[in-house]
């Protein structure tokens, strides 16, 4: 087979429909970048939960008159409330921190911000940070106990439950890779009837010289293979296109969307290494999907 005359077929095919070959290329890019953006909000979304999952704690927080005047929980109130929590069998440890200790963490998390100069230690209240015993997998038994042992008791602000906190933001994460993966879905039906459009296009043009061909002895093979490059190609620039936007995108948005939460370790940082990953396995996809749209609608529609 010679490889002039199908570099020669290539290179006529694409200059000849140049605005389909376009318009599949941008639609295969968009498809190819929201199905990035998914694997990156799963990728997040993973390693999100493996941070959290040795964090999650049920905190008790004190009221202010315990807080001030008990600054190792030696006072009868919460002594007694420690007693109470790790006599439970689903308690692993129970922590105490005072308020200075309190005061220490929160400049932590909020370092540089302007909230945290306004903090003081008298303004935070002391906690006794529960951790639980993980029964099937799950920490929510502890919780629910943990709750009805601490409610209504002396000395008990408030009690909070951190993966309640935390599934707010699975769930927001989870909602940006369904509405990602929701929108490539659609592009990429748009993507496919395009690629199928521009090889049935591009075959018909040239349906005299590929007739005359197959008349002299030429293969369908030999004739398809063209068509097939030419596929294979648009795909292939498609999700070039796709892992430039994936790298602008986070240089340009991420980088700057999820600075404080990632700085602070509310979720991991989406790291270039990832991006790079990610933006690997578009393109190989890109190729596949394009070419093997490519030629079945070589076998089924176009007789060439």
């Amino acid at each position: 087979m010679r490889t002039d005359f199908v570099l020669r077929e290539v290179t006529t095919g694409l200059r000849r429909n140049v605005t389909m070959t376009v318009a599949m290329v941008l639609t295969t890019a968009i498809s190819l970048l929201m199905v990035g953006t998914g694997l990156l909000a799963v990728k997040t979304i993973d390693a999100t939960e493996a941070v959290y999952s040795d964090r999650l704690e049920v905190r008790v927080a004190l009221t202010q008159d315990v807080s001030t005047a008990d600054a190792d929980c030696s006072q009868p109130i919460c002594a007694g409330l420690k007693k109470t929590l790790t006599s439970s069998p689903l308690v692993q440890t129970v922590t105490y921190e005072n308020q200075q200790e309190a005061y220490t963490r929160f400049q932590e998390l909020f370092a540089g911000q302007s909230v945290a100069e306004l903090a003081r230690p008298q303004s935070l209240p002391a906690t006794l940070r529960v951790k639980l015993v993980e029964q099937n997998g799950s920490t929510e038994a502890g919780a629910s106990a943990v709750k009805q042992a601490m409610a209504n008791q002396v000395g008990v602000r408030t009690v909070i439950d951190q993966r309640d906190v935390v599934a707010k933001l699975f769930d927001f994460l989870g909602g940006v890779r369904n509405v990602t993966f929701a929108l490539a879905l659609v592009q990429a039906v748009a993507a496919l009837l395009l690629i199928s459009n521009t090889v049935q296009v591009s075959a018909y043009t040239r349906r005299t010289e590929v007739g005359v061909m197959r008349l002299v002895g030429a293969t369908r093979w030999y004739t398809q293979l063209p068509f097939l490059v030419e596929a294979v190609i648009t795909g292939v620039v498609g999700a070039v296109l796709a892992a430039v936007g994936l790298v602008v995108g986070k240089l340009a948005f991420i980088d700057s969307l999820l600075a404080g939460i990632a700085q602070n370790g509310v979720i991991p940082p989406v790291t270039m290494t990832d991006v790079l990953t990610t933006a690997a396995y578009l393109i190989p996809i890109g190729g596949v999907i394009a070419g093997i749209t490519g030629y079945v609608t070589l076998r089924l529609y176009v007789k060439v």
